[in-house]
């Protein structure tokens, strides 16, 4: 039994015939770019998440770096990201022209440490970045209370779509939010795309014009942009799937908690840690083992689709070796990109599936122990 880290055809399968009807009124319409559904899309994400405002983008890096431009962040300015996150938190602070800082995370739920965060702040500090990592949202609320009011926060939500803490939706917190739909994440399209939501109208009429060339009308550039809108056929796609996500959502939950259960009693996992006031939606269930390059490779061979998210923390890659920052730097996050394996998790895996990830697992651990 072959097991895909994320079963896109599956999900595909319950949005097909949607999808085909509204692809046929674009076709119909010929309205490729900025059509009539992507406004509704963006409404109902600004809805579904709790926000005011919802501009869809062409991806998640263009989203965070506009979101970062529309707070005028850009050469001489620094911004706090967390190490253990995807490069393009990362890399969207670069392409503005500032400086990247990262810090370490929490060892046990491995998002942002607020108080490291905080430390790292300086004179030059316009913005911190915490990321949703996995599923569940960044302690924003503790964050924002140790930085200075003038310290935007703008949140990577690319890996929260639906997750609270609090009582809030992801994409709320914060002065500006950032999410990708690119096809692995809860909410994907069929190809990239992106959103960046605010309850603060400046901000997203800049990020509207930022991503239109600049133009708030045709052949009026007041300031100089990018070409970067999320396609209308891609709109069509993520309604039908946003209509659903909720449900999907509650599916991962119920088989993370399975795995939970499952591997309660295999000795050599370390399961995840859900910081108190989440309510995860599980983009990735990510469990924690040692020798976890040859674990990942016995899963491989059997056929199960594991992954690693992620394997180099920020300042180790080659993108940022400028910032002279080596091994030791950030401790927590160097020991977790050694262990961290993700196992396979989507809203329609089945019991027997996990089943055979599990035991899979716990044969490929014989011999191995995590560290204490």
């Amino acid at each position: 039994m072959n097991i895909p880290l994320v079963d896109l055809a599956a999900q595909h399968r319950a949005v097909a015939d949607e999808v085909a009807a509204g692809w046929a009124r674009v076709l119909e319409k010929t309205a490729f770019v900025g059509g009539p559904q992507v406004t509704a899309f963006e409404q109902e994400y600004a809805a579904f998440s709790g926000a005011a405002h919802c501009v869809g983008v062409g991806n998640g890096t263009d989203a965070l770096e506009f979101a970062l431009r529309a707070l005028a962040i850009g050469a001489g300015d620094e911004c706090v990201v967390p190490a253990n996150t995807f490069i393009a938190t990362a890399e969207a602070v670069a392409r503005t022209g500032a400086t990247v800082v990262p810090v370490d995370c929490d060892p046990d739920t491995l998002l942002i440490d607020p108080t490291a965060a905080a430390a790292a702040v300086t004179t030059r500090t316009r913005a911190v970045l915490p990321v949703d990592l996995y599923g569940q949202v960044a302690p924003i609320e503790r964050l924002r209370s140790l930085l200075p009011a003038n310290v935007a926060i703008v949140e990577d939500g690319a890996q929260s779509q639906g997750a609270q803490r609090g009582g809030r939706t992801a994409g709320s917190f914060g002065d500006i939010a950032a999410t990708s739909f690119y096809p692995g994440k809860n909410l994907g399209a069929y190809g990239d795309g992106g959103a960046v939501t605010t309850d603060r109208a400046d901000l997203a009429e800049r990020v509207r014009l930022l991503g239109a060339h600049g133009s708030p009308r045709k052949y009026e550039h007041p300031v100089l942009g990018f070409n970067s809108r999320l396609d209308t056929l891609q709109a069509v796609v993520l309604s039908a799937k946003l209509r659903r996500l909720a449900g999907w959502n509650a599916d991962r939950r119920t088989a993370a908690d399975r795995y939970a259960e499952m591997l309660a009693g295999v000795d050599g996992v370390v399961t995840p840690v859900v910081a108190e006031g989440n309510t995860p939606v599980w983009h990735l269930y990510v469990v924690r083992v040692a020798q976890r390059d040859a674990v990942l490779a016995k899963l491989h061979a059997a056929g199960i689709g594991a992954g690693i998210h992620y394997p180099t923390p920020v300042h180790l890659t080659g993108a940022f070796a400028d910032l002279g920052l080596g091994e030791g730097a950030f401790p927590h996050a160097e020991r977790a990109a050694g262990e961290i394996l993700s196992l396979p998790l989507f809203p329609e895996i089945t019991v027997e599936q996990q089943e055979r990830v599990v035991s899979v697992l716990a044969d490929s651990l014989v011999g191995e122990s995590v560290h204490a």
